[in-house]
């Protein structure tokens, strides 16, 4: 789950370079989603997010350190729609957590990958753009990808499915903001108010949800792990998108749910059945569309 804003493309030679980055912060997401939800069969689900959004609030001080010349937190503009900007990735990261405990990793990030069909149709609404009537049948298609996964019969949780789909039109309209951000506020600023309230908010509940017993050697250094993970995927996603334009970038993205399909199918046994895959292959190819349209 990505949460760096759209940044400026670098220069050609290092497109290359850019792309690569781009895919291993994706796997790199998807291993700490994969571990996450291996961990939430022993661990509270706030008690993971805290530690990962430790690791988070961490990367956001080096960046500000490394920015320390430029604006401060404090002077920013836009703070009101800075802190919605926060409080909406942070509901995503408890939905989405959350709903690991219940939902297969393969369907959980389908439903969760179906937040750019809704930062589209939210478009007209929010950010006065005008939507096609192709992008219209995409965003449509995508959708019934969707009712595909969580169809009457697919013995999928409700509150996992009802949790994921919070999660996405959480990401959508947090996508949205980003937008409207852009040019506005830098991005190592926008970085820090997300991962500060993101901690903050995510910390709230931890001490009710506190692990018992507490996590041995071992998994201490898995959870720590994990939490790194996460600070790795930010670093992978920030040098990505300062070389590689977010245009280009954008319909790679669903590389993460096809790598989630293989972690859930090997490690969890849990693969997706035949109806399941066509939804998600449904939701790849809407979403593609959408992103090579708006490039």
């Amino acid at each position: 789950m990505s949460s760096i804003p759209i940044a400026l493309p670098s220069p050609a030679a290092s497109r290359q370079a850019g792309i690569l980055l781009f895919f291993a912060a994706l796997a790199v997401f998807a291993t700490f989603d994969a571990g996450s939800k291996h961990m939430l069969a022993r661990y509270p689900a706030p008690f993971l997010n805290i530690m990962r959004y430790s690791a988070v609030a961490v990367l956001a001080v080096a960046l500000l350190w490394r920015h320390r010349g430029g604006p401060r937190l404090r002077d920013a503009p836009e703070k009101p729609l800075l802190v919605l900007r926060g409080l909406l990735l942070a509901t995503v990261g408890t939905c989405f957590m959350t709903a690991l405990i219940w939902m297969p990793l393969s369907e959980a990030t389908a439903i969760y990958f179906t937040s750019p069909l809704i930062m589209v149709a939210l478009s007209p609404w929010l950010l006065g753009e005008r939507v096609r009537p192709a992008q219209w049948t995409a965003v449509a298609a995508g959708f019934g990808g969707m009712l595909l996964i969580v169809r009457p019969g697919s013995n999928l949780p409700w509150l996992g499915t009802l949790l994921m789909a919070v999660s996405a039109v959480s990401y959508a309209v947090f996508q949205v903001l980003t937008r409207k951000l852009s040019g506005k506020v830098p991005g190592p600023v926008q970085y820090a108010y997300t991962a500060f309230i993101c901690l903050i908010v995510t910390g709230l509940p931890a001490p009710f949800f506190l692990p018992d017993p507490w996590p041995n050697w071992a998994d201490t250094l898995f959870i720590v792990g994990l939490g790194a993970c996460s600070g790795l995927a930010q670093i992978f996603l920030i040098s990505a998108f300062q070389r590689v334009s977010a245009a280009t970038l954008a319909p790679l993205n669903y590389f993460q749910l096809l790598l989630a399909v293989v972690f859930s199918t090997f490690w969890f046994q849990r693969p997706p059945d035949g109806l399941a895959l066509a939804g998600m292959a449904l939701i790849i190819a809407s979403g593609v569309f959408l992103a090579l349209r708006r490039a």
